[in-house]
């Protein structure tokens, strides 16, 4: 994707040099590229905080699968327990 817009800012360059308008569009480009970036919220410092907040829905995520495993294999966890504990006595 980044290839390709970069194709599109030379050609718009290029462009250029037959009617500055071309330059203007190359300018424009340019400034959204570096004002939104890749889905950033805008501004220098996009995703300075991106990477935790990812780490954190992660984490999140981990959290309720291993409550939910869990609760859902207590019970046999505890059959089992019971039946080795009956087996060797």
């Amino acid at each position: 994707m980044a290839v390709l817009l970069f194709i599109l800012f030379a050609v718009l360059f290029g462009l250029g040099f037959l009617n500055p308008l071309w330059w203007v569009a190359g300018a424009v480009l340019v400034f959204t590229l570096v004002h939104y970036g890749r889905g950033g919220t805008g501004g220098w410092d996009r995703g300075s905080d991106s990477g935790y907040g990812e780490y954190r829905d992660y984490r999140d995520r981990q959290d309720r699968w291993g409550r939910r495993y869990r609760r859902q294999r207590r019970g046999r966890w505890n059959r089992q327990d019971r039946r080795d504990r009956e087996h060797h006595t």
